[in-house]
């Protein structure tokens, strides 16, 4: 152009589209808010995490859901867990999940790992730990045989009180990517609340060992009243924090007899313990002053009850075993307990079905029966609590048959190995607290004298 002029936009800059920058820019906000829902999940899946460990009240249990929860939150294929000795230099426990049966089994041949390798490494630095490949590693020592191939490895260390109780193994992303800045943090945020979690289940271990332990101190250990065979077993409930008011007791009489006694105290705290206590001193007492049957004596333990104590409604069942010829006599009456379970010589069962009666402390007036019952020799009867048989999800008939097709299938059994498999084998959901006394009669060649 003559004189120089420059033409219209020549020298100048061209203008970015602005249609092109603004798609760049949702772009960019889209992947920012995607980030931020991707984030806000994770930790929305924390939270319910964290909820769900600390519901757990066994330690097996809590192990186990804190190492499926990383791998849920990562999105990892291969996960583990494992607990440190008492030195803290070795693994004594490897809780190990997303393993083939396959590969489990070809494992097994070798053992769990003890913390040698990279998983050694953590344990001595317990910094949280990620690697993108485990053979490149200058601690790896390579994979034992029938271990499944695995490249990348996200470990983070779980404390308890300040000492580190062990470790988190993730393994492999499902997208095939390696763990990054927020699988890291995600699972360490989950340690935090595991060691929490943990220690809450190991003071409940605590609890739930004094708890029993002081349950077991109320109950008594049963006298030798041969000729007959008798056996007891209790198992508090799984609540940890639950204490019983399930008893049993077994007294030789003055007259040759043998009286048993089952009993549950309504509740589940130190007033249900005490309440039993009382109770079952108090009929210990009537038995040897009483000369009575069964129902006179909780008759008159009723009572007594009213007259001195505010013990809560109480369900028991009281029998006399006494001779009978060549043979013996069950004689019991029922205070508004489960019937007793009878098993004939041959392996069959029978519940001995009569009127309940009206539990202790609800109405003294009310009058009290006695039901007889022939025993043959080698004639097992078992006394039980409600906790052997109750589950909220299944009717009292259907667990009654079960707690005999059980005892059925174990009825050979010698006598202490026989009620502990009734305590191993029950129908009940394990809510409540449950006591047991079998007396097995003598066989012919003791059977009563004539």
């Amino acid at each position: 152009m003559a004189g120089g002029e420059e033409r219209e936009g020549e020298g100048r800059p061209a203008r970015a589209d602005p249609l092109a920058r603004l798609n760049t820019e949702l772009d960019r906000i889209d992947a920012q808010l995607r980030a931020l829902t991707e984030a806000k999940d994770r930790i929305q899946g924390l939270l319910e995490a964290v909820v769900a460990i600390t519901r757990e009240v066994e330690l097996p249990a809590v192990l186990h859901r804190i190492v499926t929860t990383a791998m849920d939150l990562v999105g990892a294929r291969y996960g583990a867990l494992g607990v440190l000795d008492d030195p803290g230099e070795r693994l004594a426990q490897f809780v190990a999940v997303g393993l083939a049966e396959e590969e489990r089994e070809a494992l097994a041949q070798v053992g769990f790992p003890h913390g040698r390798g990279v998983l050694g490494h953590l344990i001595h630095h317990p910094q949280p730990l990620r690697v993108d490949d485990i053979s490149a590693h200058p601690a790896s020592v390579g994979f034992p045989a029938g271990h499944p191939h695995m490249r990348t490895l996200l470990g983070v260390a779980v404390s308890v009180r300040g000492e580190i109780y062990g470790d988190i193994y993730l393994s492999e992303r499902y997208d095939g990517r390696p763990f990054d800045a927020s699988d890291e943090n995600i699972v360490v945020a989950l340690a935090s609340a595991a060691g929490i979690a943990i220690e809450n289940v190991r003071l409940l271990e605590q609890v739930r060992a004094g708890s029993e332990q002081f349950q077991r101190r109320l109950l008594p250990t049963l006298p030798d009243l041969r000729p007959f065979e008798t056996a007891a077993f209790y198992r508090p409930a799984v609540e940890p924090h639950h204490l019983g008011g399930d008893w049993y007791d077994a007294v030789p009489l003055a007259d040759g007899g043998v009286a048993v006694v089952i009993g549950d105290v309504v509740g589940h705290d130190l007033d249900a313990a005490a309440a039993m206590a009382s109770t079952r001193h108090m009929l210990r007492a009537l038995l040897f002053t009483l000369h009575a049957p069964p129902s006179a004596v909780l008759a008159q333990l009723d009572r007594t009850l009213e007259a001195i104590t505010d013990n809560p409604v109480t369900t028991t069942s009281l029998a006399r075993i006494e001779p009978e010829g060549a043979a013996w006599r069950l004689v019991w009456s029922s205070a508004g307990h489960v019937p007793p379970l009878l098993i004939t010589p041959d392996g069959r069962t029978e519940y001995l079905f009569a009127d309940p009666g009206v539990p202790l402390n609800v109405d003294s007036g009310m009058p009290r029966h006695d039901h007889t019952h022939h025993l043959a020799p080698d004639t097992t009867v078992v006394f039980f609590t409600d906790g052997l048989v109750e589950h909220p999800d299944h009717p009292i008939d259907a667990s009654l048959r079960e707690l005999a097709e059980v005892a059925t299938v174990h009825a050979s059994l010698p006598l202490s190995d026989f009620v502990r498999a009734l305590a191993d084998h029950n129908p009940s959901d394990g809510h409540d607290d449950m006591a047991i006394l079998a007396l097995r009669t003598p066989s012919h060649s003791h059977a009563a004298p004539g």
